[in-house]
């Protein structure tokens, strides 16, 4: 039996919310990495994890809305993170995002 295999639910719950704890802490860490550059290498941006957290809030019986999911997972206004860090697309940039969007998870 391998060690992960010994893992309790509860404790891998609790190392998958750490794991989580630090994508966040190291996305607000580089906010200059832009959200299409993220789409086009790995098919999921700050905002796809807003839609997942958003998701999983409501199957839980928490209403949360999209912009405050984002809030959370930004560590600031979507309105802010744009005005701060966000950069026009270049014109690769958005031919990759189109062809990454087919890949994209719900």
């Amino acid at each position: 039996m391998s060690q992960h295999e010994e893992i309790d639910q509860a404790t891998q719950t609790e190392i998958e919310a750490a794991v989580y704890r630090k994508m966040i802490e190291h996305l607000r860490k580089y906010p200059q990495v832009q959200n299409i550059d993220l789409m086009n290498l790995a098919y999921f941006c700050r905002n796809c994890l807003s839609k997942w957290y958003r998701s999983a809030a409501n199957e839980r019986g928490i209403d949360l809305d999209y912009d405050d999911a984002r809030e959370i997972v930004y560590g600031m206004t979507y309105r802010e993170y744009k005005e701060r860090y966000s950069k026009e697309a270049t014109s690769d940039q958005l031919t990759a995002f189109e062809e990454s969007k087919l890949k994209a998870t719900d």
